[in-house]
């Protein structure tokens, strides 16, 4: 009997609650996959093909699997808990009546094997984003039949009806983050940042601005001599909070632009993800931080570079290189970059080291023109971007960390919302994107130095105005 009931307790540690919710989350899964592919198949009015009636066959067979594991585990769970019950002799005898039942609903020899999911989980039966606008567009006009897809996944209480009583009918979750992904690419310098989520409307943090060398205000340290009362110190702390702010792209495309697919998706997943990365750039360099990001130019913290005396308008040279280099805090040179203008590459193919009898370029390889050019400058990463200012102006190079950028994201990403009520009398569709993001320099003023008469440093450099 004491081995019976050790047998049954180790059942239950295979049987448990979370194995049973897996189970059914699987059962969900398989029933979206049925859905979608007979889904698929009203709205282009056809009947399933072979290949998609094998697979609703597999589906099928799976989900009678499953259900099969799900009814022999709830029947061991069954068993487990009148063992457990204190029941005295009764025990065989209720394991004997409730045996012959588990054993009436167990499927011998059944096996349920792992399958892929679907790949159009999370699609709703879509094949694209351009068939899932195309088929918002189609079912919202006067008269038209509602695609059944957007029926059966509409999150509204009225899409029976097929029409949302909003106007509109949700991207699929799928879509929504491929457009995040793209936003957050290689040149975004959002992902460049200490980049936070918040649930809210933005996040309030402290910070301790006092530097290791500050002789007074926050955390201090002195020398002490023997059997002397010990000086007290304490910190200070000052706290900052950064507003998500709201960036939207709104895309109204005509009947006609939604009929041909491929150009509205080509239109929709490229240019609007680009203009949102394109202003969020600006932002993190621009940016006045009322209604947006504080930008580094706009911060007081980022040191401004003077130009040489009597250098050239609208030229770039081995010096100012060499002081913006010098003008960031040490801390945050290993791990700083060099943001340009395009127009500065060509200052620097052509930059040399002053002082020698023989050109020796700064920036290109030994290679010389036959080479690509280094990408480093002082041994950090040059991107290039729009957003800088024009040469010759403040901001058309900047030197600094940009891990020491606070931003903001509301969590979720970009919202995508789809209306045809905006332009409904001129046969228009409304696709509109939402970011929620703000941000600033972590540090707002420059760092003084500790011995008098050195320069104030920061985490972020610019070039001033050469006219």
């Amino acid at each position: 009997m004491q081995f019976l009931i050790n047998v049954l307790s180790g059942l239950a540690f295979f049987n448990n609650a979370d194995t049973l919710e897996q189970l059914q989350n699987r059962l969900i899964e398989l029933k979206d996959a049925a859905n979608n592919i007979q889904a698929r198949a009203d709205a282009e009015k056809r009947e399933l093909t072979a290949d998609e009636t094998k697979e609703i066959e597999e589906i099928f067979a799976s989900f009678q699997n499953v259900e099969a594991d799900i009814a022999r585990r709830e029947q061991i769970n069954a068993i487990n808990a009148k063992v457990s019950a204190p029941a005295g002799r009764k025990v065989n005898h209720e394991i004997e009546e409730a045996d012959p039942q588990a054993k009436a609903t167990e499927k011998p020899g059944t096996k349920i094997y792992a399958t892929p999911r679907s790949t159009d989980a999370n699609k709703w039966g879509f094949r694209s984003q351009a068939e899932f606008f195309d088929a918002v567009a189609r079912s919202s006009a006067k008269g038209a039949q509602t695609d059944p897809r957007l029926i059966a996944n509409s999150p509204s209480t009225y899409g029976s009806e097929g029409v949302g009583a909003d106007g509109g009918f949700a991207v699929p979750p799928e879509f929504r983050s491929a457009i995040m992904q793209k936003v957050m690419g290689e040149d975004s310098l959002l992902s460049m940042t200490d980049q936070q989520q918040t649930s809210g409307n933005g996040i309030t943090f402290l910070a301790d601005e006092t530097t290791p060398w500050q002789s007074s205000g926050g955390i201090q340290s002195y020398w002490e001599s023997e059997a002397s009362q010990m000086t007290q110190s304490k910190p200070k702390l000052v706290e900052k909070t950064v507003k998500a702010n709201k960036i939207i792209t709104l895309v109204p495309l005509s009947d006609e632009l939604l009929a041909d697919a491929p150009a509205m998706a080509s239109y929709v997943n490229r240019k609007a993800p680009e203009k949102i990365n394109f202003r969020l750039n600006d932002a993190i360099i621009n940016g006045s931080g009322t209604g947006m990001p504080l930008g580094i130019l706009a911060s007081p913290g980022t040191v401004e570079v003077a130009k040489e005396t009597s250098q050239t308008a609208d030229t770039v040279n081995h010096n100012n290189i060499i002081k913006m280099y010098s003008a960031l805090t040490p801390s945050a040179r290993a791990k700083a970059r060099w943001i340009v203008n395009p127009d500065i590459e060509q200052q620097l193919m052509t930059m040399s080291f002053p002082g020698t009898g023989t050109a020796v370029p700064v920036y290109l390889p030994p290679g010389g023109l036959s080479a690509s050019p280094y990408g480093t400058l002082l041994g950090r990463p040059v991107i290039t971007s729009e957003a800088c200012s024009a040469l010759g102006d403040k901001g058309d190079i900047i030197f600094g960390d940009m891990s020491s950028y606070l931003s903001v994201v509301k969590v979720g990403g970009i919202r995508s919302d789809v209306s045809i009520h905006v332009w409904f009398d001129w046969d228009i569709t409304a696709f509109r994107f939402i970011l929620r993001v703000g941000g600033q320099p972590w540090w707002n003023s420059t760092i003084a130095a500790f011995k008098a008469g050195s320069s104030a440093r920061g985490f972020f450099a610019t070039l001033a105005d050469r006219a």
